[in-house]
């Protein structure tokens, strides 16, 4: 029964160590088009890689109906996020929004925190909005929004899955512990990302 937990969670590091470009915080402008720009954006960062697993391991420590709700709550109101990127509104404190994410999701699956429904869900909104900011910002001159959005938001509705994949060990006593862990990386790492951002 172990090795099926266990090859999720080494099929959804896998998909990530192969996703995510190691070295830089968002795709530059002008590296690629459209549809596969968007596609490949949330996976540039490592701030918006654990931010968006961690909604799934939240998801899924949660079960239903917070396992599909808060995956579906977070792109969606990523895409509205976007929208006012692209239109150029500005969005105070885009990075250190971010990084509260990934302190508080973190801090969530760490302590296998149990709200109500709706604070889960407003909180990963409320996140959404910052992931999608940053994205909408950096759509490269001359590109289709309209793609470039659809591939964002599938790219974060792809990690997701990936959170609720490996968030499904909880099951059993050592997967709650190796989730605990991960929400303990999470938020450390968290840390890290509000350093940079106010440094």
């Amino acid at each position: 029964m172990k090795s099926r937990p266990a090859r999720a969670w080494a099929l959804g590091l896998l998909a990530v160590l192969l996703w995510a470009p190691l070295a830089h915080a968002h795709v530059q402008q002008g590296q690629a088009a459209g549809f596969f720009t968007g596609l490949g954006h949330p996976v540039s960062g490592l701030d918006h890689v654990l931010a968006m697993i961690a909604v799934g391991l939240w998801g899924a420590q949660l079960g239903a109906p917070a396992v599909w709700l808060l995956p579906v709550t977070f792109p969606m109101v990523m895409a509205l996020g976007g929208m006012v990127g692209l239109l150029g509104v500005p969005l105070p404190g885009v990075e250190v929004g971010i990084a509260t994410s990934a302190i508080l999701l973190g801090l969530a699956v760490m302590s296998a925190l149990r709200p109500p429904l709706a604070v889960a869900v407003a909180l990963v909104g409320l996140f959404g909005i910052f992931h999608g900011h940053a994205h909408g910002t950096e759509l490269p001159a001359g590109q289709s929004a309209l793609l470039y959005s659809m591939g964002f938001v599938m790219a974060t509705g792809c990690l997701h899955g990936v959170g609720i994949a490996v968030g499904l060990i909880h099951r059993w006593p050592w997967g709650q512990t190796v989730l605990r862990a991960a929400g303990a990386v999470v938020t450390l790492a968290g840390v890290f990302f509000m350093w940079r951002a106010v440094a």
